[in-house]
């Protein structure tokens, strides 16, 4: 280049010792490297990983259980949190159900920053529109807005089976209802043409199954064409 243009050649810290890095060791392991890379950047390099599924499916344990086999982060089901916070008769209505969404999103971009080159997101804005379509029949237009924009947003999409016992707590609303939610999380996910992957068995076989996806996946290619 310098030839074609007739300009001088000036190299700078060829020897790599002001700024000990190169985008070799950057694409090898970006976490390493997370000093020289910006938020902006490094984001988009971690592979968001996230589970779906009726209650009561297993997505919080297995993805608690993932990010310590990775040594890495997870994304707990802010809805939950929100709910024990906010609920009155088990209830909370359209306006709070917009909430959940915006406050997961803010906290999952502040954990992509943090993750160790995947982070493992418990639910998304697609389950909390199922809900407030559950609960209230209608969505508010923000919120459908919501998931229309960031259906996309998930490089891995696995769904929790109901072939697990299932857990009786305060906050859940039976067995009978799992079943429902779940052919209602199947649905949506077909209807927006999401690809996804069906978890069965125990956690450790779950486990299993997202460490093999991972190992083949490849962010900003066709995974899903060959």
């Amino acid at each position: 280049v310098s030839k074609a243009l007739k300009a001088m050649i000036r190299t700078i810290d060829i020897d790599r010792r002001l700024v000990p890095v190169s985008g070799t060791e950057i694409r090898k392991d970006p976490f390493a490297a997370r000093a020289y890379l910006s938020d902006v950047v490094y984001r988009d390099l971690v592979v968001n990983v996230t589970f779906l599924g009726g209650p009561s499916t297993g997505k919080s344990t297995l993805a608690e259980h993932l990010a310590r086999q990775l040594s890495t982060t997870w994304m707990p089901e802010y809805g939950r949190e929100y709910w024990d916070q906010h609920q009155i008769d088990r209830r909370l209505t359209p306006a709070q159900l917009v909430e959940i969404a915006r406050g997961h999103l803010v906290r999952e971009e502040a954990l992509l920053l943090k993750a160790r080159n995947v982070l493992f997101t418990d639910t998304n804005v697609l389950t909390t529109r199922i809900f407030s379509y559950h609960y209230h029949g209608m969505a508010e237009p923000e919120l459908e807005a919501m998931a229309s924009q960031l259906a996309g947003r998930y490089d891995l999409y696995f769904l929790c089976a109901t072939d697990i016992p299932y857990d009786h707590t305060f906050d859940r609303s039976g067995d009978a209802n799992r079943e429902i939610m779940q052919k209602q999380v199947i649905a949506d996910l077909h209807c927006r043409k999401i690809p996804y992957l069906t978890l069965r068995g125990s956690v450790a076989e779950r486990a299993s199954k997202v460490i093999d996806t991972l190992a083949s996946f490849k962010k900003f290619t066709n995974f899903w064409g060959h």
